[in-house]
């Protein structure tokens, strides 16, 4: 694992937009949704975990639908079948690995998932897909293996085996497991709700890829209340979000297809919010 210590380089003030804006440019990121000018970002990471000007994104705002997390693209979507998900053809993995509690993955059993990967290019902030209550999450570390289609192709338990830093979030549409997978140099993941658990300060601060620390879980009493598209996470580089949603409760789009751009407050589908369901 990186040290804590590890920061990316500064840019003197002249150089920061040539650099930045190459870089941008490089990798197709869309500048005319950047919050802030390029000059306003001393280190590559401060432009990774950049936020959005106003209104460049908009949320559905209603109880009985799920929203896109993250801007990215589509992996693998489907249904968690006998405690299983799918990773690619002809490779799976248990939904129990993946949160590291074969206790709470019961009760996603029959319940629908997606898999969302952000490149380089995409916004890096991970945003509540509902609204409810964080009552407990978990930073499970571990490896930081790639995250790329040749990598998810062939490397088994690819997502259970990386770094993983993962919330449940508790609303309308009954609990939804989020999942942060860190990566190769994608390591560092922060908490949005809970900075007081990132290190080591401020902007540059994260909770993962930090030397000698075991898995760990925090429970929030009261819960932490989170409404649709407030912050959750950050990654410091992009990777993949795993969304869980228990059975019975949410329908995903039928039309998506792998590798297919989504953005976040996309509608990725509709549940029910009736009272048998409370």
């Amino acid at each position: 694992m990186a040290s804590e210590s590890l920061r990316t380089p500064r840019f003197p003030s002249p150089l920061r937009e040539p650099i930045l804006g190459a870089f941008a440019r490089a990798v197709g990121a869309d500048l005319q949704e950047v919050e802030l000018p390029l000059s306003a970002y001393p280190t590559l990471n401060r432009f990774f975990t950049r936020k959005l000007r106003p209104g460049a994104r908009v949320w559905p705002k209603e109880p009985a639908v799920i929203a896109c997390p993250v801007d990215g693209a589509t992996g693998q979507v489907g249904r968690v079948r006998e405690g299983r998900l799918i990773q690619a053809k002809g490779r799976d993995y248990t939904v129990a690995e993946l949160l590291d509690d074969p206790e709470e993955a019961e009760r996603f059993d029959g319940g629908a998932f997606i898999t969302l990967y952000l490149s380089p290019r995409d916004y890096h902030r991970i945003h509540s897909p509902c609204d409810g209550a964080i009552s407990r999450a978990r930073h499970i570390p571990g490896a930081l293996l790639p995250v790329n289609k040749a990598a998810v192709s062939h490397l088994p338990q690819l997502f259970a085996r990386n770094e993983r830093l993962l919330c449940y979030i508790d609303g309308p549409l009954g609990r939804v497991a989020m999942v942060a997978v860190g990566a190769y140099n994608v390591g560092r993941i922060s908490a949005a709700w809970d900075p007081a658990w990132n290190a080591p300060a401020g902007e540059d601060a994260w909770v993962t890829n930090r030397r000698g620390l075991d898995a760990a879980t925090r429970v929030y009493d009261p819960p932490h209340r989170v409404h649709q598209g407030d912050e959750l996470m950050i990654f410091h580089l992009g990777s993949s979000v795993v969304m869980i949603l228990e059975p019975g409760r949410v329908v995903l789009r039928q039309d998506f297809e792998p590798d297919q751009p989504v953005r976040a407050g996309e509608v990725l589908g509709t549940g029910d919010v009736s009272p048998h369901h409370d």
